[in-house]
């Protein structure tokens, strides 16, 4: 007899917890996406006995809510994963869920700004002002290393190393990973520690980056900072603290960095969320492939 709804979602609740370590926000949005299926089943009960046509008819039906494909794609991608854990768990012999295709989502390039549009923000900065060094400190981390704006927040004292000109982040699924710190962010952040006035709140001491009120920053917050510091240098583009990562990226492209060791820096699990770097710099490689190409040595440049 199959298990009850109510159960199965405890049991699958444990296993993104504790076997696969992912973060509140992903374990959230996996519920969710379950609770939607065991709502639209006749009987939330028979969700485990759901069969592909079960599933690729959910589907449609998210799709004539006009839900976007990408939204389409992610609300699949929690459904695979609670059948993958049914066949793992020996509660099922097959998985439905492979069989059914997600929607074709078209790739998106983000926004980059330009060194020079990046230099404007930083000119921007009122360094009198109480918040001006630590502002400074941010741009200069979130753009000289790449960070999340999530890792940003949470990142802590004794985990940036001045001297060695490193950090040790804490990425998604909790994976730790070391960033190189460039010499122009290690100066902002010891000119930041030095003049820091405010007084951490309790259990706030380790954090990095403090509002005024002693508490660490919120991606709110950073968001915030950066729209303003755009909108003050003059820069019309739809920016957030993610425009600086990917403006991280692909500078390093540019200037000939290994595409695998931006994947690292980054944290990307995967090769190919790295490789949409190639699409924003495709004339700079194009220019590489003139330059250096035994077919076109010799030959003048179109």
């Amino acid at each position: 007899m199959p298990l009850p709804y109510n159960i199965l979602r405890e049991h699958y609740y444990a296993y993104l917890l504790l076997e696969r370590g992912l973060s509140e926000n992903t374990r959230a949005a996996y519920m969710t996406d379950l609770d939607r299926l065991a709502a639209w089943l006749p009987d939330a009960d028979t969700i485990g006995a759901a069969t592909v046509a079960d599933i690729a008819a959910f589907v449609q039906s998210v799709f004539e809510l006009g839900v976007a494909a990408r939204s389409q794609a992610r609300i699949l991608s929690g459904i695979k994963s609670f059948f993958r854990f049914l066949v793992m768990d020996g509660m099922r012999d097959d998985d439905p869920a492979s069989q059914v295709d997600a929607p074709a989502i078209g790739r998106h390039l983000p926004e980059v700004l330009t060194v020079d549009e990046i230099d404007a923000m930083i000119a921007a900065i009122d360094l009198d002002s109480p918040t001006g060094r630590r502002n400074r400190a941010i741009i200069e981390v979130l753009y000289g290393s790449g960070l999340r704006v999530s890792e940003l927040c949470t990142l802590e004292q004794r985990r940036v190393y001045l001297q060695e000109q490193f950090l040790v982040v804490q990425g998604k699924g909790s994976k730790e990973r070391m960033v190189p710190l460039s010499d122009e962010a290690a100066d902002q952040i010891e000119l930041y520690l030095a003049t820091r006035d405010v007084v951490p709140k309790p259990g706030e001491e380790d954090f990095l980056f403090l509002n005024r009120r002693g508490a660490h920053l919120t991606r709110v917050m950073v968001f915030y900072i950066v729209r303003d510091l755009a909108a003050a240098a003059g820069i019309r583009k739809t920016i957030s603290p993610h425009t600086l990562r990917h403006s991280f990226a692909t500078h390093l492209l540019e200037g000939g960095a290994n595409l695998r060791a931006i994947q690292q820096m980054l944290g990307h699990e995967s090769i190919g969320t790295t490789e949409i770097y190639l699409h924003l710099d495709s004339s700079h490689l194009r220019e590489e492939i003139l330059l250096h190409h035994p077919r076109n040595k010799g030959r003048k440049k179109l």
